[in-house]
């Protein structure tokens, strides 16, 4: 059976899918569009990755991560990701603190140290919530759900050209093998594994515009809340 919508509540977009399906850029325009509230829920992940690789904490040891967790200080400003103040919007966005973000997103005492603080950025009038369990796990109850997909191919190219754009090198080969073996690892996982709502759209856009997928999620969006 499908999870009734409470309509009442504050509405709730989930945008999940793999790694460079453009689901961040996407949920932050569908967001402004909206004036909703955004939740980047894989920078929480990379946030906690960072914080670990500075403070030493080894990427299996979960009861460390959880309570690493709980201490650290986390704000979202002008779309700038904090760590203890600190902006490091570039740094978690490097290749090897994704990687660490994706490995220690198998263990059940992180994902559960992290979802009441994401279920916290729901506030009026709305939020938008990208991720890879927004709609299964976080937000069951969202009034739309999407699940963004591309291919391997397209995903590479992207965060190719995003590396490039931001100062880091980047090797086509390479990413495309580690986007592969991430897509494996994150659908296989028993935690949570990266896989589509029963309820959500899927929406391909490996021949699509960012504007093109904004406007279609807008559109569905449009349609479920009347």
């Amino acid at each position: 059976m499908k999870p009734t919508r409470p309509f009442h509540q504050t509405p709730v977009i989930t945008i999940d899918g793999p790694t460079a399906s453009g689901k961040g850029t996407v949920a932050a325009l569908v967001a402004a569009t909206l004036g909703f509230h955004l939740l980047d829920s894989g920078a929480l992940y990379r946030l906690t990755a960072l914080a670990s690789m500075r403070y030493n904490i080894d990427a299996a040891d979960a009861e460390a991560l959880a309570k690493l967790i709980g201490a650290l200080h986390i704000t979202f400003r002008e779309g700038c990701a904090q760590l203890d103040g600190v902006d490091v919007s570039a740094d978690i966005r490097a290749e090897p603190v994704g990687n660490r973000a994706s490995a220690i997103a198998v263990h059940p005492d992180v994902r559960k140290a992290l979802i009441a603080r994401q279920r916290a950025f729901r506030k009026v009038p709305g939020l938008v919530a990208d991720g890879r369990d927004m709609g299964t796990v976080i937000f069951p109850d969202a009034t739309l759900k999407v699940f963004l997909t591309a291919s391997a191919e397209a995903r590479a190219a992207r965060r190719h050209k995003q590396l490039i754009q931001k100062g880091f090198s980047a090797n086509m080969e390479d990413l495309l093998r580690d986007l592969r073996e991430r897509d494996t690892r994150d659908s296989s996982r028993t935690v949570a594994p990266l896989k589509p709502a029963a309820d959500a759209k899927t929406l391909d856009t490996s021949a699509l515009s960012i504007d093109q997928a904004v406007e279609q999620i807008i559109g569905w969006f449009n349609q479920v809340r009347v």
